[in-house]
């Protein structure tokens, strides 16, 4: 019998992996502000302090604005159609074509979040991190507002690495401000799931003199029994940060938190429950022309950038001392989203919350998945940075992006084979940024694919092709004009499974055969099935297929193999790695020959104690070849895709002309990698289609038998163009043989010369 993947030890894996940087960096703490249906053009920059200077209605915002102002305004970033999917893709990494939750379907509130998915919460909790989670969260409970119960234990928050939570999961019971209970953690011992319910109540929060001057609450004499639950949220998240940022001073222990409020979500009226409660616009003349709607939905978002005031101040001043010495907001990235567009309402029109664009939540134009995001970390964005504070930038990103993305701060791996792409070296400065082809979303009216300037939208009834750059609202259908470019990016979006039914998802295995098996062959790999109090969701217990996170790895105490049974034959996969036993230094290897290859999707990763020999073989990707340090791709070839190289990267020998390796998009090593060239043939060994960016060590294992003329040069490297160098000391490189060469650099090509 098959045994099933056990998540957790990839996980660990994980976790476990080398790290992504520098040692001697201290980590950022990260604090995520995410509301629910605030439109694109709902804050200053996009819209707002335009319609400001114009004398028109306007949101007030001053906290959101200053974070514009001394951060970066993302003005192409995506999030999801509607809630469930836009918090499943924002978790794992995955998009709505892989992800379990591609819809709001009724029963995500029980299983949108699998336990196999690895989250923020719980890569960040196993970095090191203290973890907290304020506001709505979707999934695991009932939607009982008297008696709601835990329904799914494996896709709670605290079942994904949130140690600190105030939260609802049930995304009904919080069609309502006044929950009477909330779900917190840490719980009582025997809780299942680590919850238990609380009073959602003030009480704790009403003391003027522990939150002075709090502009939401200075007035709360007549203040509700029940608390507006956002609040809730925002005072438990403000102290999360107070001890967050102590415990940073004393520790160097970094802070992870998210506060997913309900702002500004309808229903709309209860607001006007509160004290006060448009007291931030009384003396603005165009208030009492808006509809009671706008008003109420305009102090909803208002209140809430009050409290993400008091949550930055909190970052200033942890002690509220007025004493800034223990200020942690240099070292602290806050990021701003929304979840999706906003909705068709009175509210959205009398602001223009939705900037302009077309259609609204729930639909696949932009105005339903464009989204505002700010940026701010001041140790890294500021004036002379490669993102300049108070600057806008229109580089595509997606929701996905950010968990690999806070990964990568926290100097930790990502999870296998995710959608989203690492910010880091964009944000940082460092590294080199990795390219993000295209992204992916679904709605009820279709599916669309991003990519660049272009946006392709799939309906029932056809395609449709736009110029986003030309055309912001979508208003000029180009499909027509070019066929060639819609089949192409249709060929993308339906590789990308959007067109699956309701509960597809990306599955997950693990190697469990011994030495020499077929790669292919499905008793070698573990079957998967996600189930719950006795509903099996989703099984696949075939072969490995493109929907695959697969986990080659070696968890023995004796080197490992795989290779193909048939001469002819190939194995594709959503993701791949390939990893030995580092405790027992046991290796796992590949094998790849003539007519043979090996396709991961989203990524190939050769991790520490990983192997793949090509024997003529073909590695692809859409995305990238990843050798991680200690990880060893060698032999001649092709790799489809980009590599990057912190291990070794060895070309060659092989018979005749077949004796080196063609990359067919770009090539980039980090100072830890290692070429190591095999073979002096007339042709470069390593031939890069794209750019090759150079920082690793050049080294050659030459036998005595190569041909080299002293002062004659030949070529190890040739690519479209050259970046960088090695960092061999001199530019010299001393062969295995004992020979000694020169290395000599041109715009498209690096020869060495016999010294």
């Amino acid at each position: 019998m098959k045994r099933t993947a056990l998540l957790p030890l990839a996980l660990l894996s994980l976790l476990a992996s080398g790290p992504l940087l520098s040692a001697k960096e201290q980590r950022p703490n990260i604090l995520y502000f995410y509301v629910d249906d605030m439109g694109w053009g709902a804050i200053g920059p996009n819209g707002q302090a335009e319609r400001k200077a114009k004398g028109l209605p306007y949101v007030l915002t001053p906290n959101l604005n200053r974070l514009a102002a001394e951060g970066v305004n993302f003005t192409r970033s995506y999030g999801c159609t509607v809630c469930s999917p836009a918090r499943s893709s924002q978790q794992t990494g995955f998009h709505q074509g892989h992800a379990f939750a591609d819809r709001n379907d009724p029963d995500n509130a029980k299983k949108a979040i699998r336990r196999d998915d690895l989250t923020m919460g719980e890569m960040l909790a196993g970095a090191g991190y203290t973890t907290g989670y304020w506001g709505k969260w979707g999934y695991g409970g009932s939607k009982s507002q008297e008696s709601p119960t835990i329904d799914n234990v494996q896709t709670l928050p605290t079942s994904h690495g949130y140690q600190h939570v105030v939260a609802e999961l049930h995304h009904v019971r919080a069609h309502t401000f006044f929950q009477p209970t909330l779900w917190n953690a840490p719980a009582k011992p025997g809780a299942i799931g680590g919850l238990e319910l609380k009073p959602n109540s003030m009480k704790a929060y009403l003391d003027a003199s522990r939150y002075p001057a709090t502009p939401a609450l200075q007035h709360h004499a007549d203040y509700p029994q029940t608390a507006y639950c956002d609040d809730v949220y925002a005072f438990a998240a403000l102290d999360f940060v107070r001890a967050g940022a102590r415990e940073y001073h004393a520790s160097g222990k970094p802070f992870f938190g998210l506060l997913a409020v309900q702002v500004p979500h309808a229903p709309f009226d209860e607001i006007a429950q509160l004290p006060e409660w448009d007291r931030a616009y009384r003396d603005q003349p165009f208030f009492k022309s808006l509809s009671k709607q706008a008003q109420q939905w305009a102090a909803m978002v208002t209140r809430i950038d009050a409290h993400f005031g008091n949550i930055l101040a909190a970052l200033e001043d942890p002690d509220g001392d007025g004493d800034t010495s223990d200020s942690v907001a240099a070292n602290t990235l806050v990021v701003f989203q929304s979840d999706n567009g906003g909705p068709q309402h009175p509210a959205r029109n009398e602001f223009q919350a939705n900037g302009g664009l077309r259609a609204s939540k729930g639909r696949i134009e932009e105005g339903g998945i464009r989204i505002p995001t700010l940026m701010r970390w001041p140790a890294r964005i500021h004036a002379s940075s490669r993102l300049r504070a108070g600057t806008s930038s229109d580089q595509v990103i997606d929701v996905t992006d950010l968990l690999p993305t806070f990964c990568e701060l926290a100097n930790v791996e990502p999870p296998l084979g995710i959608d989203g792409v690492s910010l880091a070296p964009t944000l940082s400065g460092e590294g080199v940024q990795r390219r993000r082809e295209f992204v992916i979303h679904e709605a009820g009216n279709g599916q669309s694919i991003i990519r660049g300037r272009h946006k392709l939208i799939r309906r029932k009834r056809g395609f449709e092709l736009y110029d986003l750059v030309a055309d912001h609202a979508e208003e000029q259908d180009i499909a027509t004009k070019r066929p060639a470019l819609v089949n192409e990016l249709r060929t993308l979006l339906l590789g990308e499974r959007v067109d699956e039914p309701k509960g597809f998802a990306n599955t997950y295995h693990s190697w469990s055969a011994a030495a020499g098996e077929d790669l292919k062959h499905a008793d070698n790999w573990s079957d998967y099935r996600y189930a719950n109090a006795g509903i099996t969701y989703l099984t696949d217990d075939g072969p490995p297929r493109a929907s695959w996170v697969a986990h080659l790895e070696n968890r023995g105490d004796k080197d490992n193999s795989a290779s193909f049974g048939s001469s002819k034959a190939s194995a594709e996969f959503l993701a791949l790695q390939i990893k030995g036993n580092a405790k027992a230094g046991a290796l796992q290897s590949v094998t790849i020959r003539n007519n043979q290859s090996v396709t991961g999707r989203n990524e190939i990763r050769i991790s520490e104690l990983g192997s793949v020999q090509l024997e003529g073989g073909r590695l692809a990707s859409q995305r990238w070849i990843d050798i991680r340090e200690g990880g060893l791709l060698r032999g001649h070839g092709s790799i489809d895709g980009d590599a990057h190289n912190s291990g070794v990267l060895r070309v060659g020998p092989g018979p005749g002309k077949s004796s080196g390796l063609r990359i067919s998009g770009d090539y980039h090593e980090s100072p830890a990698a290692s070429l190591v060239i095999q073979t002096s043939e007339q042709a470069a060994p390593l031939d890069v289609a794209g750019t090759a960016s150079l920082a690793g060590e050049l080294k050659l294992d030459l036998n005595e038998n190569t041909e080299a003329r002293q002062g004659a040069a030949f070529a190890v490297l040739q690519a479209q163009a050259i970046k960088g160098r090695f960092n061999n000391p001199n530019d010299l490189v001393k062969a295995s043989d004992g020979r000694t060469f020169k290395i000599n650099y041109a715009r498209n090509k690096v020869t060495v010369t016999l010294r």
